[in-house]
């Protein structure tokens, strides 16, 4: 989530501190995230910019196996995956999936997301719940969702197309 958060921003002078609270989680969580992030080869040396190939790599190939999911039961949520924006327009379902949320918008299928406080970070960032839905796409999806995932999320990150 700390990646997709720092691609929406779009700025390598980001800070951790106001990060760990956009994002709803620690200072050290964040600083753990970086060591992690740096050591894959995710972040660069500084551990400011994404290494925007390596992390479409990785969530095109690895991150269902890392975070996998199943739709669990209907709740309230915020929606994800097909179910709101960029994919909503292009993939029409009448199963929606949602991030358990109580001030939630919509019901649907629950999927557990990346990290627990994303629902509240997304509803904070437009750019980022958009990127997250994507890769939740990518993660509960079929294999027409899954492509229109990646196509869009390699957009989003100016990986052509």
């Amino acid at each position: 989530m700390l990646l997709l958060k720092i691609v929406s921003e779009d700025n390598v002078l980001w800070n951790q501190k106001p990060m760990a609270e956009a994002l709803g989680m620690s200072q050290s969580e964040v600083s753990e995230s970086v060591g992690r992030s740096k050591y894959a080869r995710l972040l660069d040396p500084k551990g400011k910019s994404v290494y925007k190939m390596a992390l479409m790599e990785f969530l095109q190939y690895g991150l269902r196996y890392v975070f996998p999911v199943k739709p669990g039961p209907v709740v309230r949520g915020i929606p994800t995956a097909h179910s709101t924006s960029p994919l909503k327009d292009q993939i029409q379902s009448k199963e929606h999936y949602v991030w358990p949320y109580g001030k939630g918008t919509i019901r649907g299928h629950s999927i557990l997301p990346l990290y627990p406080s994303a629902p509240e970070a997304a509803l904070k960032d437009g750019k980022l719940h958009a990127l997250l839905a994507l890769v939740d796409a990518m993660r509960v999806g079929r294999a027409r969702e899954k492509e229109l995932a990646v196509d869009e999320l390699k957009k989003r990150l100016g990986l052509g197309e």
